[in-house]
């Protein structure tokens, strides 16, 4: 816990700290997220591949980690950014401390620094290209020269594909479902689940396809490039458009194969990612925002019942309320800054929403839209 970092900011900020995870040089563009828990859930959300996260809650690190609370595979993000790491981690779940954690999947992080400060730059000016060195790298007499020369050098997610990055390689079944205390994840194999479920794994959380399937949805999860041909073949009685990180627009291989299911009365349901691509295949645009939505604590209104949500929210994108083509409607938006969180098809049974309603981490207020999903389902039935 004596390694030096340095945090640098395209805009010329640099942060001195201490490097609490891996040693080395990573960079990406830094956000902030507010949530006050969770900080394993966020980190292993394929959504921040390419971003450096800033915790904006001053201690993180208090339970440590384990095997359980992941949404991936392995971390996501490319570096954490924290004000205090507790020298004990205590939790009776806990498995690892989080240093160690970082440190196993080869993630920097930085902590000791004034995160008010970042946080503010970032709500002031948007989110910043920066760059983190940690160890050795961070030591030498060149090391804040350097580090402003990394995060100058990230060009930035605006254009940049990153569905096809972290998406499955090939399709698979999926069966897990929700955790409960003392008996972990449940297994739905066995159960009766009558609706076929095919999952778009743009950097699908795991959390959103265990909901699904304690739902009742036999799911099958395909990569980001598989056709629509590939998927209607396997007649699903729905199709889910999961979230993912980067800008959605380069992403017209996913976009094609909407537009395909727009033509057939399959119901679909997008979220985060899979939203905005629902959009832009119905003719909507998007627009990359300023620093984005990221965190636990985010109100939403539902337009038609008009009751407000306390919303899990991690986008830099969003669908451009005002290019709404006369196909779509507006049914949620967000009461922080009034961008558009969720749509629907007037001609089609297809709807999708902007945050993250399996709420992992955060409240679920917005879980209902499961239900709904699987009653359009049987509705068509």
């Amino acid at each position: 816990m004596n390694k030096p970092a340095i945090l640098a900011l395209e805009d010329g900020s640099v942060f001195y700290g201490t490097a609490i995870g891996a040693d080395g040089q990573t960079s990406g563009e830094v956000v902030f997220n507010t949530a006050m828990t969770g900080y394993q859930e966020i980190l292993t959300d394929p959504s921040y591949s390419r971003q450096i996260v800033t915790l904006t809650y001053p201690h993180i690190g208090n339970t440590g980690v384990n095997h359980e609370d992941v949404e991936s595979a392995s971390i996501a993000a490319a570096g954490l950014v924290i004000r205090d790491l507790p020298m004990l981690a205590s939790s009776f779940r806990c498995e690892q401390t989080l240093s160690e954690y970082l440190a196993d999947n080869n993630v920097l992080g930085i902590a000791d620094i004034d995160t008010r400060r970042l946080t503010r730059l970032l709500r002031d000016k948007g989110a910043l290209n920066g760059a983190i060195l940690a160890g050795e790298m961070a030591a030498g007499e060149d090391a804040t020269a350097s580090a402003l020369e990394a995060a100058r050098a990230f060009p930035g997610l605006k254009g940049m594909d990153l569905a096809r990055v972290v998406s499955c390689s090939a399709a698979h079944d999926w069966s897990q479902g929700e955790w409960a205390l003392g008996k972990g994840y449940a297994d739905t194999a066995r159960d009766e689940r009558p609706y076929h479920v095919v999952a778009y794994d743009f950097g699908a959380k795991h959390n959103i396809l265990r909901m699904l399937a304690s739902r009742g949805c036999r799911l099958t999860v395909v990569p980001a490039e598989t056709s629509a041909r590939e998927v209607l073949d396997m007649q699903p009685d729905g199709i889910f458009l999961s979230n993912g990180p980067g800008d959605p627009e380069p992403c017209d291989y996913a976009i094609r194969a909407i537009q395909e299911f727009l033509e057939t009365d399959i119901p679909v349901f997008g979220i985060c990612l899979g939203h905005q691509l629902l959009a832009l295949a119905s003719g909507a645009r998007t627009v990359k925002m300023g620093h984005g939505h990221h965190g636990a604590n985010h109100p939403v209104q539902d337009l038609d019942s008009g009751q407000v949500m306390i919303t899990s929210q991690n986008h830099g994108f969003a669908a451009d309320e005002a290019t709404l083509p006369a196909t779509l409607r507006a049914t949620h938006r967000s009461l922080f800054d009034g961008t558009l969180q969720g749509i629907e098809r007037t001609d089609r049974p297809a709807f999708s929403f902007q945050g993250h309603p399996e709420a992992s981490p955060g409240p679920r207020d917005v879980s209902p839209l499961f239900d709904r999903f699987v009653s359009m389902m049987k509705e068509r039935r």
